[in-house]
């Protein structure tokens, strides 16, 4: 009976269903080797022999295959489809020959399958290969290069440049495109422009609206109104002159639909449409192809199996008619470079199953096959049909034209089921117009439509109409304030507005321009861009990625002694080799050798560099964002404190950098990177807010953040009371009367009702908290801090769980028992977030998955990679081995020891036969 390999337990049991008693169905639980992160691990001296290393949590997984292939002597890899899954493959095959589990006998065969349906999997079992050897090929210069990379220039980074963590070979290019967008929004200077619209009726009374884009005989480009005396004088041509309809034109137009969803755009529409993170939409997308609902969703492809597009059309005549079925199917062109990786759109397995049939609990896999359907179907549906309009107003005189524009739509077609989201709004002409002739007259309509307008920018009221603003224009017919004119008369509106700077990427954007200029794979994009995250580089700001400090240091680090490398042009081009690899047209030992070669002479010219030179020249990149023109014209490097130092770089002992005065000690002006032009309150600095008793009390602006504090530095006390301001307050709010509430924490309640031992409230580094003994209790609001009482400070404390014993913390959620091993399975809040819980394990919930939403499958596998990784003595199992099996049992049912011994490194060389390779793309 043959032993099937899959990567994970879901989807070992989803096959099990298709393949039946013939077959044993076992999961390897991801990779099972990786390179050591040691020096040596691949050997440049050597033809890049990769040496590797069975991961600890994998040893019990590897055990389990190799037990069933003492009876079962036949082995299918049925891995998933693509460099990856072929690189786990192979390891399994490695691995088990080193153990001798394979034997000469050994029957070793590869399937694969886009799908997990019975259809797809019956006829992979009938279609064996063996190893794809250039995938296997490609997947050791990938890995390979992600480690030269990252093993080699991250010393230099922590060498050069405290704080920073780590470098890699696509993480770093991407983090500069961040760094290098948020610096062209500093550099952005906004330009002022107007525009000018009116509003006219047809002679049936219906409204209609128009721009001006011609004055004085001459057509009108962005920045002609400059100013506000340029818009009113505009206003004045419309308000004197009579208009008539001078040309109507309706052009017919069609709009064909998006085509269906590969890896990148489908993390794009996720984050436009849910504000899923790139990991947070493979998780989900993951779970859906496990479960056979999608197909595989890690591709480059757009193109669709003709079954599938049979059955699409098919979907698409039995729920919304002929006429929405185009007369022949729509066929896309694959835009992967490569054939070899080149797979299936991701679609549903089955058409008929729309999202109202969907067996699945989970919401954020439920609204992802929602878009993954809907956008499918859309692909093979008929073109909307639309009718463009064109409206030009015209003067007698021909000096003043206004025109409008708008747009019918004649037969929804696609748009029936999906539109495409955007990813910045763009100024759309999609509005319906009311029946226009050419030659009628335009009279002026009402102003109360742009009423609501005029009142919101002059600050009049939240868009409301001013009924006297509109109907009581007096001698004066035009309203003016700041950014807007009105003619309440003649219905004529000009308004302010300013160029605006390019927006800072989201993770969707991010992703789209990424793919643009080559740079990763779609395997790769979800684990890069939590990576920079995951480093401490950039953050996430209302789902817009903002540099943090350390993500420009490294930038400008790396952008300076190791250019090329983070060059946006020498990593596609690189990817180009790759995938040459891919397809057997290339070597990868000779991509291999060239980038080592160049790589390794600019990581020999840092050894000398001094960290003093290195902030040096990191200070003069930084320049233009670290000390920008001052408005009073000074120089922006001279201290604003002391008056006579100057500002540079300088470096912390707990690593990271800040902003510090030339003329410490007797000048402690300090502030952190990226609080320029006052940002950070630094004119605050100093400020006396009063005093308490003989102590004066200060606000101070410190590299950590604003604080205030108690009298100043001697020597008897060189460190004086301090206390920094909480998260939300801002420093120019901060009064005499809240920086003595702020320096009396630790705040004492009293003595707790059942053993009279102090409770106090204060505000510590995870936030506002009481505290009983060595007990603590989070509050969710700073300002509790200061008027929690006995009776909420107690209910508080009841709460949380005690160290040591006392009163089990109450479960957010209960998820039931344990499958395999009995015992429930709780989600617990923990005060360094949330956790499942299972007898003695405990795992973290990753930051992406809400409690509310973690499933018990996800919870067993984090419990399961927990406790094989912490090594400890496991709760005890309750009978049924982790592997999914069928037809008859397992003649040895197993359960891994956990042992203390490192796994023999296994050696392989640069040279792979056909059996041998793995892909990764790691994010370096």
């Amino acid at each position: 009976m043959p032993v099937v390999v899959v990567e994970s337990p879901a989807k070992a049991k989803t096959i099990n269903k298709y393949l039946g008693s013939d077959y044993t169905v076992l999961a390897s639980y991801g990779h099972v080797r990786d390179l050591p992160p040691k020096d040596g691990s691949v050997d440049t001296e050597q033809g890049f022999e990769m040496t590797w290393e069975v991961a600890s949590d994998s040893k019990k997984h590897v055990k389990a295959i190799a037990d069933a292939l003492k009876e079962d002597n036949a082995l299918i890899l049925a891995t998933d489809p693509d460099r990856e899954g072929e690189a786990i493959s192979w390891h399994l095959e490695e691995t088990l020959r080193a153990r001798r589990a394979i034997k000469k006998d050994t029957a070793v065969s590869r399937v694969v399958f886009n799908a997990i349906t019975k259809s797809a999997v019956t006829e992979a079992m009938k279609n064996p290969r063996d190893i794809d050897e250039p995938l296997v090929h490609a997947y050791l210069a990938r890995r390979a290069l992600d480690y030269l990379v990252g093993f080699n220039l991250s010393p230099v980074l922590w060498r050069k440049l405290p704080g920073a963590k780590s470098a890699g070979r696509v993480q770093s290019v991407c983090l500069r495109l961040i760094v290098e967008r948020e610096m062209e929004i500093e550099a952005f200077r906004a330009r002022e422009y107007w525009t000018v619209s009116a509003q006219f009726a047809t002679p049936r009374g219906q409204i209609y609206e128009a721009r001006l884009i011609t004055l004085g005989g001459q057509k009108l480009d962005k920045f002609d109104l400059g100013t506000a005396t340029d818009a009113e004088l505009a206003v004045r041509a419309i308000e004197s002159r009579a208009f008539t309809v001078a040309a109507v034109e309706a052009k017919p137009g069609t709009r064909n639909p998006a085509p269906p969803f590969m890896t990148s755009t489908l993390q794009q529409e996720a984050s436009r449409k849910f504000g899923f993170g790139a990991r947070q939409t493979m998780q989900a997308a993951q779970r859906l192809y496990e479960a056979g609902i999608i197909t595989y969703m890690r591709t480059d492809g757009i193109d669709m199996a003709p079954e599938a597009v049979m059955a699409a059309r098919d979907a698409i005549k039995d729920r919304y008619g002929a006429e929405y079925v185009p007369k022949s199917p729509r066929m896309y062109k694959n835009k992967a470079k490569n054939a070899q990786e080149a797979h299936e759109c991701i679609r549903p397995t089955d058409m008929t199953r729309d999202p109202s049939k969907l067996r699945v609990t989970d919401e954020d896999q439920r609204k992802l096959y929602d878009l993954v359907w809907k956008r499918t179907i859309a692909s093979q549906m008929e073109a909307a049909r639309l009718e463009r309009t064109t409206v030009d107003v015209e003067s007698a005189d021909r000096e003043v034209v206004l025109r409008a524009t708008g747009q019918v739509v004649l037969f929804d077609g696609f748009l029936k089921v999906y539109e495409e989201g955007r990813d910045d709004s763009e100024d759309g002409d999609d509005r319906r117009l009311p029946q226009i002739a050419q030659g009628e007259p335009a009279r002026p309509a009402s102003a109360d439509r742009f009423a609501a307008d005029y009142a919101t920018l002059a600050g009049t009221g939240g868009g409301a109409r001013d009924p006297e603003l509109i109907e009581a224009p007096g001698d004066e017919p035009v309203l003016r304030c700041d950014r807007a004119i009105l003619d309440a008369t003649k219905a004529i509106l000009a308004q302010q507005h300013f160029t605006q700077p390019p927006p800072r990427y989201t993770e969707a954007t991010l992703v789209k321009r990424m793919e643009e200029l080559g740079i990763g794979r779609p395997s790769t994009y979800a684990s890069i861009v939590t990576t920079i995250q995951d480093r401490g580089y950039v953050l996430k700001d209302k789902n817009r990625l903002v540099p943090e400090d350390k993500g420009r240091l490294v930038t400008a680090f790396l952008s300076n002694y190791f250019s090329r490398y983070v060059g946006y042009e020498f990593t596609a081009n690189l990817e180009d080799e790759l995938d040459d690899v891919s397809a057997g047209a290339r070597d990868y030992h000779e991509v291999l050798e060239r980038f080592w070669k160049d790589f390794s002479a600019a990581i020999a010219e840092t050894a000398d560099l001094r960290i003093s030179e290195v902030l040096d020249k990191i200070d003069d990149v930084l320049a233009p964002h670290l000390y920008p023109p001052r408005e009073d014209g000074s120089d922006p490097r001279v201290c604003p404190k002391c008056g006579a130092g100057r500002l540079n770089l300088k470096t912390a002992r707990s690593g990271g950098a800040f902003i510090g005065c030339t003329n410490y000690p007797e000048c402690r002006y300090t502030r952190s990177l990226s609080a320029v032009n006052g940002d950070d309150g630094s004119e605050l600095d100093g400020k006396v807010l009063g005093h308490d008793g003989e102590d004066e009390i200060s606000l101070r602006i410190g590299r950590f953040g604003p604080y205030v504090q108690r009298g100043e530095p001697t020597e008897e006390e060189p460190k004086p009371p301090r206390a920094s301001l909480p998260k939300g307050w801002k420093p120019e709010e901060i009064d005499l009367e809240k920086a003595l509430m702020l320096l009396s924490l630790p705040r004492e309640i009293g003595p707790h009702p059942e053993d009279g031992e102090t409770v106090e409230a204060g505000i510590g580094r995870y936030g506002p908290f009481v505290k009983h003994g060595r007990k603590y209790a989070n509050l969710p609001d700073v300002e509790e801090v200061f008027t929690i009482g006995m009776n909420r400070a107690v209910e508080v404390l009841a709460q949380k769980k005690t160290r040591g014993g006392g009163t089990a913390a109450k479960p957010l959620r209960q998820l039931g028992e344990h499958p395999e091993k009995g015992g429930a399975i709780d989600v617990m809040a923990g005060r360094y977030g949330p956790y499942v819980k299972w007898e003695k394990v405990n795992a973290t919930l990753p930051k992406d998955v809400e409690p509310e939403a973690v499933t018990l499958e996800q919870a067993v596998e984090l419990i399961d990679a927990k406790a094989a990784k912490g090594g400890k003595t496991k709760a005890k199992a309750k009978a049924k081995p982790a592997a999914a099996k069928t037809g008859k049992t397992a003649a040895k049912k197993t359960t891994a020891k956990t042992t203390g011994t490192r796994a023999k490194a296994t050696k392989t060389t640069g040279t792979a036969k056909t059996t041998k390779a793995k892909t990764s793309d790691s994010a370096g």
